[in-house]
């Protein structure tokens, strides 16, 4: 039994109050910079209270030409080609994970843990070295530039497959036997009994990719030269850049706010499954 001792729980909670503000610092002076005018935020101190001008300053940042001098696209187009990349990826990556583990695990085929190998030594190969022949193969195929591009060469993951195979040899074998002799065919067991059990893991996994794909800025970056395609990450880039000679720091914050809301939207919406996901052993 654990001893209680008030002064250890004043600790532990100065502790947690004191990392929640390290964290949260950061954020609250990005959104307090989204508040104010262009001017103010260029005088010392910086203001630590909110201005009048939030909804001033997200009109023109979310719906205006975006930063002066940055030659980006609109905000909400940054925001669709991110949130169109992250989705792809997310989705493309889980259904091809799980397909290849369910093959992996319930089919017999020569060679199948050969394959399986092949699929996770990938892991050990750094982006940068896939980077140039992946670019290669995109430019052949006329994919720049597009939304294929963005998603396509990033959709396979040896992660996931690997996470997918551990779950499906976690699931009795005795559930195949009773779905055979009800005769449910392998396509049968896979959507009536496989997804079902591993809707927790599929969130938790979402979760992940969905952040992984929205926080992409190298292989963007390569692909895209059309502003029109520009992603919200490689576009604060290029506006931190321009604000050595256009300070509108007002708008780049805003910006900067505005790309935090989808993956906080979906870790919240998702909290409950996602931790599930990645606590459950049990099926």
């Amino acid at each position: 039994m654990i001893e209680n001792r008030p002064w250890l729980n004043l600790f532990a909670h100065l502790a947690l109050i004191l990392g929640v503000a390290i964290v949260a610092l950061p954020i609250w002076i990005t959104f307090v910079a989204a508040s104010h005018e262009a001017a103010r935020m260029m005088q010392a101190p910086i203001p630590m209270l909110p201005g009048g001008h939030f909804w001033e300053n997200l009109r023109a940042t979310l719906f205006g030409e975006g930063l002066s001098g940055a030659e980006t696209a609109p905000v909400w187009r940054m925001l669709l080609n991110s949130l169109v990349m992250a989705l792809g990826i997310a989705a493309g990556k889980i259904a091809i994970s799980i397909i290849s583990a369910f093959a992996i695990v319930y089919f017999k085929f020569p060679f199948r843990m050969a394959f399986f190998w092949m699929i996770f030594i990938t892991l050990m190969l750094p982006v940068e070295v896939r980077i140039l022949p992946t670019y290669e193969v995109v430019s052949d195929l006329g994919l720049l530039n597009s939304y294929w591009g963005l998603t396509v060469p990033l959709i396979a993951s040896a992660t996931a497959t690997f996470m997918f195979r551990q779950v499906f040899l976690t699931i009795p074998d005795e559930m195949l036997e009773s779905a055979r002799i009800d005769g449910a065919g392998p396509l049968r067991f896979f959507w009536d009994i496989l997804l079902p059990l591993s809707r927790t893991n599929i969130a938790a996994l979402f979760v992940i990719l969905f952040i992984y794909g929205w926080n992409q800025y190298l292989w963007p970056l390569l692909i895209t030269t059309d502003r029109d395609m520009s992603t919200v990450m490689i576009s604060i880039k290029q506006m931190l850049e321009a604000a050595e000679q256009s300070p509108q720091w007002n708008i780049i914050m805003m910006t900067a706010l505005l790309a935090m809301l989808p993956p906080v939207a979906v870790v919240i919406a998702m909290q409950k499954l996602f931790v599930k996901g990645l606590t459950e052993t049990d099926k």
